[in-house]
């Protein structure tokens, strides 16, 4: 009996001993696997870190530009409202020139009133659309009809007339002009 238990015993040690040397085999290439997967993963990461540092630089860069930016666009408000004020002040002045030669007018022709000449209507004109950027709005004055049942008014008053018609269309050009450069 003693030689079957050393058999079945040897027997058992072998079986072993396969399966040992079966798991060893499947671990040595899981291992390798491993190895292979962490060379390709350390390269992943220094790929990242890589990336990460160029977008840092890129925010960097980026918040420069956004600084400038608001920098200009301070500096080219003030001057819109630089320009705003100006072109006020000469519209209003235009005004008083305008009312000026009116009384000048009237204290000619003492014994007729002069009307004063009538603000001409405006019309808007919206320019053809364009796929970048939109033009403002221009404003043209457009002369009211001469009436037909008044009796023909003096050479003076008509002058006047379109010269005041003349100052506003100047007027709206130069307001035209300070918006485009404001846009």
């Amino acid at each position: 009996m003693s030689l079957l238990v050393t058999l079945v015993a040897d027997v058992l040690v072998a079986v072993l001993l396969v399966a040992t040397i079966v798991s060893s085999v499947r671990l040595s290439r899981r291992i390798a696997k491993l190895k292979a997967d962490e060379t390709a993963l350390r390269q992943t990461i220094g790929d990242l870190v890589t990336a990460s540092a160029t977008a840092e630089r890129a925010i960097i860069g980026l918040r420069a530009t956004l600084d400038e930016c608001d920098r200009t666009l301070a500096e080219r408000l003030g001057t819109a409202e630089r320009y705003t004020a100006d072109l006020s002040s000469h519209v209003e002045a235009g005004r008083a020139v305008i009312s000026q030669i009116s009384a000048i007018v009237s204290n000619a022709h003492p014994g007729r009133p002069v009307e004063a000449a009538p603000a001409p209507a405006r019309v808007e004109h919206e320019p053809a659309t364009n796929t970048r950027a939109r033009a403002p709005k221009t404003m043209t004055p457009v002369l009211p009809p001469a009436p037909t049942n008044q009796p023909p008014s003096s050479p003076n008053g008509e002058r006047i007339g379109v010269a005041a018609a003349a100052a506003l269309a100047m007027s709206e050009r130069a307001l035209g002009r300070l918006r485009s450069r404001a846009a």
